[in-house]
C-alpha cells in the first residue's frame, strides 16, 4: 500500500500567476498536486488558505499549525507536507517545529517562480517534498524545508537570496539532507528540543518586536516598542551580540520593567555570545539581556512568543526557552 500524504495549501509563489501586471496568488491545491506529479503515494489535500506570505499574520501562521496538528495526529496520514510563500517559510516552519512530537516530520516547500513560468520550480519542489515525506530515511526530522532538491532544518534554515532557485540556506550548518532523483538522502538528523502544545499556547497575543543594531543606532526603538506594550524583545545586535550605548540604555530600561530581552546577531552565521566588556555584549548580559545562540532574530522572536503564551511571567518564560539558545 502506497503512503498516504497530507498536502496543506497555504499560497504562495507556488500558487501564483501573472495578472494585470503583477503576480497574485491563484493555483487551488488540488491543481498544485496535479502538476507536481512525484512517487507513487496517495495525495489528500487541504486547503488552509491561499495568500502570499508576506501577508502571513501571525494567528495565519496558527491556523496552518492547527492544519497541521490535525494531519500529524490522523493515523491514517503516513507524511504531511505543506506549500507556502518563501517570504516567511522560515517562520512557519520553525513555529511548527516547536510544536512537533519526537518521530514527526513536516515538510514545507515553495517555488520562487511562479506556476505561469514554463521552467517553474514548484512542481519538482513539491515532487521532491512528497519524496521526503514518504520516505523511511525521513522520519522524525521534525519540520523541514525542501527546496532546490536540499532538505534544511527549519531552526537553521533562511531565505538567503530573494530570486534564485536554491533561495534557502542553513548558516554555519549545511542542510541535513539532498534529494537526488527518486533517492532521499538524510545525512545528519537535526537535534529536537522540548516545544509546546497549542492547547498550552492559546494564542500568540503577546507583542514581542525586534530591533535591529546598526552604526549610531539610538534607542528611539527600543523605547517606543516599551511604550507601545511590547512583553517580550529581541534585538539583532552586531557582531557576536554587541549593542550601541544608545541601545544598551534603553535594554537596561526593559529589563528593570520587566520585559525580557534577547539578544541575536546580524550576521548570517555564528552564536550570539557576550564576550567584549565596556558596553559590549558581555554588559549587555550583565544588564540582564539573555543571549539567543545560533537563533536568528525572527525566531528568537517566534520562540519567546510561545514562552510568554505558555508562562505565567518573563521569568518563566525565560527558563522554559532556556534550552533552545544552546549554541
Amino acid at each position: 500500500m502506497s503512503a498516504r500524504i497530507r498536502v496543506i495549501t497555504t499560497g504562495g509563489t507556488i500558487a501564483s500567476v501573472p495578472g494585470g501586471g503583477a503576480v497574485s496568488v491563484a493555483v487551488s491545491g488540488r491543481d498544485l498536486v496535479g502538476a507536481a506529479g512525484g512517487p507513487a503515494v496517495t495525495v489528500e489535500v487541504d486547503e488552509a488558505m491561499l495568500v502570499h506570505s508576506f501577508n502571513l499574520t501571525l494567528d495565519g501562521m496558527l491556523r496552518i499549525a492547527e492544519r497541521v496538528a490535525a494531519a500529524v495526529a490522523d493515523p491514517d496520514v503516513d507524511g504531511v507536507v505543506v506549500t507556502h510563500g518563501t517570504d516567511t517559510m522560515e517562520e512557519t516552519a520553525f513555529f511548527v517545529d516547536l510544536l512537533l512530537g519526537a518521530g514527526r516530520t513536516v515538510v514545507f516547500t515553495g517555488a520562487q517562480r511562479h506556476a505561469g513560468e514554463p521552467d517553474g520550480d514548484g512542481p519538482r519542489n513539491l515532487a521532491d517534498a512528497l519524496r521526503v515525506a514518504a520516505a523511511t530515511a525521513g522520519r522524525g526530522l521534525g519540520a523541514v524545508i525542501v527546496m532546490a532538491g536540499r532538505v534544511h532544518a527549519a531552526r537553521h534554515a533562511t531565505k538567503a537570496d530573494t530570486v534564485a532557485l536554491d533561495a534557502f540556506d542553513s548558516p554555519g550548518y549545511g542542510p541535513v539532507g539532498r534529494v537526488h532523483g527518486e533517492r532521499v538522502h538524510i545525512a545528519a538528523r537535526p537535534e529536537r528540543l522540548p516545544g509546546f502544545t497549542l492547547a498550552e499556547l492559546g494564542g500568540l497575543e503577546a507583542r514581542v518586536d525586534i530591533v535591529p543594531a546598526y552604526l549610531g543606532a539610538d534607542g528611539v526603538h527600543v523605547a517606543a516598542s516599551r511604550a507601545a506594550g511590547a512583553r517580550g524583545l529581541v534585538l539583532e545586535a552586531l557582531g557576536a551580540g554587541n549593542p550601541t550605548s544608545g541601545l544598551l540604555g534603553e535594554v537596561r530600561a526593559c529589563v528593570a520593567a520587566g520585559i525580557p530581552v534577547l539578544v541575536t546577531s546580524r550576521c548570517h552565521a555564528g552564536p550570539s555570545l557576550p564576550v567584549y566588556g565596556a558596553g559590549g555584549g558581555a554588559t549587555l548580559r550583565e544588564a540582564g539581556a539573555v543571549f539567543a545562540g545560533s537563533l536568528a532574530a525572527p525566531k528568537a522572536r517566534l520562540l519567546l512568543a510561545a514562552a510568554l503564551a505558555a508562562e505565567p511571567g518573563p521569568a518563566e518564560a525565560l527558563a522554559r526557552l532556556g534550552p533552545h539558545l544552546t549554541v
